[in-house]
């Protein structure tokens, strides 16, 4: 069954009305994993933009027509650690249980019970929307906020021209794990995006099985929000966002980019690399095309 036969066919879980940013990466996102995940489904969905924006509800109104719940910022996965035990131990392997956190809840607060459910290889699937920043509290740096970017707490003046280090390659320390899966995944690569999605539960009924999705911001990025898809794919035209895989210890390149497009070309017309020096547009284009030879190594 092609992409499109699942996204026509499968219903919608979560609600139409939601109060995510025009534009929104992380709501295309959201959107697109519960409904290939459907209503069989536990979801969690701890503080950030897509709780913020009502995927969890309002007062008494559920945003989701699967039960979700609200976590705690640096708990998401150990609460569903215990869901997913419960359900092992009633028989009812059939339920996904699925986490879809922010990077903020991913690779800062809630890193440490991430990394604890991974290495048990706890039976869940954890997406990671990664905006580069705690977008839904005001645009302050994450760890995998990318160097040069201006966020509320690395501005760009005189003491520092936007965050000084490199964004932390977190798919790829989750990868190290040994889990049962691991990919990249980004919206502007849809087919490839459903596809992985699959695999991803079907991964979680034997294990963890972890998606970091690339999901652009325009609020907090600074552009236009009709170009949210065009700034996606050039992350991956570039190499800034390399779309791989890693199915039981075996990485696949997913998106083979032996001429890629220049970092100067990606960071243009995002308001957040607005101030970048030639040196850090040169420091950009260095971390990409490591990251881009690591994964090319590991899928030998």
């Amino acid at each position: 069954m092609s992409y499109i036969d699942v996204l026509k066919n499968a219903p919608q879980v979560m609600t139409p009305g939601s109060s995510a940013c025009q534009g929104c990466g992380g709501e295309i996102i959201t959107r697109k994993i519960m409904q290939i995940a459907g209503k069989n489904s536990i979801f969690a969905v701890p503080p950030g933009c897509m709780a913020g924006a009502g995927v969890d509800g309002w007062a008494y109104s559920n945003g989701c027509t699967a039960p979700i719940h609200i976590t705690l910022l640096d708990n998401t996965a150990s609460f569903l650690s215990g869901v997913s035990e419960m359900y092992q131990r009633r028989g009812r392997t059939d339920v996904n249980i699925v986490a879809i956190a922010g990077d903020g809840a991913t690779a800062d607060c809630g890193f440490q019970s991430l990394s604890g459910a991974a290495e048990r290889g706890t039976k869940m699937l954890y997406v990671c929307y990664d905006n580069e920043g705690y977008m839904n509290t005001g645009f302050q740096r994450s760890s995998t906020t990318s160097l040069g970017s201006r966020t509320s707490t690395t501005p760009a003046g005189k003491a520092i021209n936007g965050k000084p280090q490199n964004a932390k390659n977190v798919p790829l320390i989750l990868a190290m794990h040994g889990i049962e899966y691991c990919a990249t995944a980004s919206p502007s690569n849809m087919p490839d995006f459903v596809a992985k999605v699959q695999k991803g539960l079907a991964a979680s009924k034997n294990g963890f099985a972890y998606l970091h999705v690339f999901s652009p911001c325009p609020t907090g990025w600074a552009f236009r929000p009709n170009e949210s898809i065009a700034v996606a794919r050039r992350a991956v035209q570039s190499n800034q966002f390399p779309l791989w895989e890693c199915d039981k210890g075996e990485f696949r390149l997913n998106y083979k980019n032996p001429n890629p497009l220049p970092i100067a070309e990606f960071v243009k017309g995002i308001g957040k690399f607005k101030a970048l020096t030639e040196e850090q547009i040169e420091q950009l284009q260095k971390a990409a095309d490591a990251r881009y030879a690591i994964v090319c190594k590991l899928a030998g």
